[in-house]
């Protein structure tokens, strides 16, 4: 650990600003979803077919982080609502294909587009480099929150340092 003067403060900031960002992101999901009429849990599906293109109803509950019964009842519901289409794959009838109909798509993504042009804004004012630490950081952060949502799934509660 380095003892460079200002640095425990700075990593503090860093800290209280990440959490602040993820609470504010958070309250931003509950809102869109209530815009769209969905719950934060559909649009987070929605999300990541949106990213995938397609996905199985397991990785669908694993990414989402619900039960196989509550994600059945969530696919039952956004098919009838006409966001997604389900099939069963001819190569394993138990597994059941998921992918966002891409009709839809534009639909949900409105509600980000302000949102995304101001991220795009802010950004440009960044040198390459700066961009590449950001890409780098949310990229050791989303491995971070995979293996403590394994841990927590696996029922390990413990406290270990990395």
């Amino acid at each position: 650990m380095s003892h460079e003067p200002g640095r425990a403060s700075a990593i503090t900031d860093l800290m209280r600003a990440g959490r602040e960002t993820s609470r504010l992101s958070m309250v931003f999901r509950y809102a869109v979803a209530e815009r769209l009429g969905l719950t934060v849990s559909d649009l987070e599906c929605l999300d990541y077919l949106a990213d995938v293109g397609s996905a199985t109803a397991g990785q669908v509950a694993e990414r989402t982080n619900l039960t196989t019964g509550a994600v059945t009842s969530m696919l039952r519901r956004l098919q009838q609502a006409g966001y997604v289409t389900a099939e069963r794959d001819p190569a394993d009838r138990r597994r059941l294909n998921v992918t966002l109909r891409p009709e839809r798509a534009a639909e949900l993504e409105r509600p980000y587009e302000r949102f995304a042009e101001r991220a795009e804004r802010l950004v440009e004012g960044y040198s390459v480099e700066e961009v590449a630490l950001l890409v780098r950081h949310y990229d050791r952060m989303q491995a971070m929150y995979l293996a403590e949502l394994d841990r927590l799934r696996d029922g390990d509660t413990a406290h270990r340092s990395a």
